[in-house]
């Protein structure tokens, strides 16, 4: 990897922990810059994985005051998305490599919708939380919320771009919580599940130990950013920039 390589890697974790730690859907800073390198998918994929856990880490401590009091919650869709995280992570190296190339620019697509379409989700829960007179949901999400964060979970042991986002929705629908407290339970539950996908990765895959140390250096900082001058941000803008590099990520894979 080349200087300016290495350069462009580290900016992307940087620019990849700011954005998972508001929203989600780093993955789609890093994993296009990773391939832009030379990088095979599969071997992006996994480096990208184990360098954004330091990232994800360093956004659940940003947001640490909005965390107390939700211990048990934690817990409970922690040990759910643990399993959904490890699933996706063996279906990774399961299928055959054709099968990623095929199958991740459809999942980059869809995250991209998830992405643009994400303003209009958040009205409508304003809408329905303001019908019911501010009380609606299971305090807990029930069943339909472990189940959704299963999936959601096994989708980012495989994939994580807009994985944050998919949890922000199915909690927001489901939980009677205030949405900075809800972000803060995304980021707890997205570093357990990019842990575990890691942890099982370092044993049964290749990994680019440059480009995961620069992408955990980089995350780590962009982590800090995002918990402390994230929310400055306007979002239209952070969502135009996701928008452009996963456009450029489907061209990329499209055309290898």
């Amino acid at each position: 990897m080349s200087i300016w390589e290495s350069l462009a890697v580290f900016a992307a974790g940087i620019g990849a922990g700011t954005i998972n730690t508001i929203v989600g859907s780093g993955t789609l800073i890093t994993f296009p810059v990773l391939l832009a390198t030379g990088l095979p998918p599969v071997t992006a994929n996994v480096s990208n994985t184990l360098g954004l856990v330091p990232g994800s880490i360093s956004g659940a401590i940003g947001y640490r005051k909005e965390l107390q009091g939700q211990r048990a919650r934690i817990m409970r869709l922690g040990a759910v998305s643990l399993v959904g995280g490890l699933a996706g992570a063996i279906l990774l190296l399961t299928l055959p490599s054709d099968s990623f190339d095929t199958i991740v620019p459809v999942l980059i697509g869809l995250a991209l919708v998830l992405v643009v379409f994400q303003p209009r989700l958040a009205a409508a829960l304003r809408r329905r939380q303001e019908a019911a007179g501010g009380d609606t949901g299971h305090p807990d999400g029930g069943p339909l919320l472990l189940s959704g964060m299963l999936l959601s979970s096994a989708y980012g042991g495989y994939f994580g771009a807009a994985q944050g986002v998919l949890y922000l929705g199915l909690m927001g629908l489901l939980l009677r919580e205030d949405l900075q407290r809800i972000n803060a339970v995304k980021n707890v539950v997205a570093a357990m599940v990019n842990g575990i996908a890691a942890v099982f990765f370092l044993f049964v895959a290749e990994f680019d130990w440059t480009a995961v140390l620069l992408i955990a250096v980089g995350s780590t900082i962009g982590g800090q950013l995002g918990a402390k001058v994230g929310r400055r941000l306007p979002p239209t803008a952070l969502r135009a920039v996701i928008v452009t590099v996963g456009i450029i990520a489907i061209g990329q894979l499209l055309l290898r």
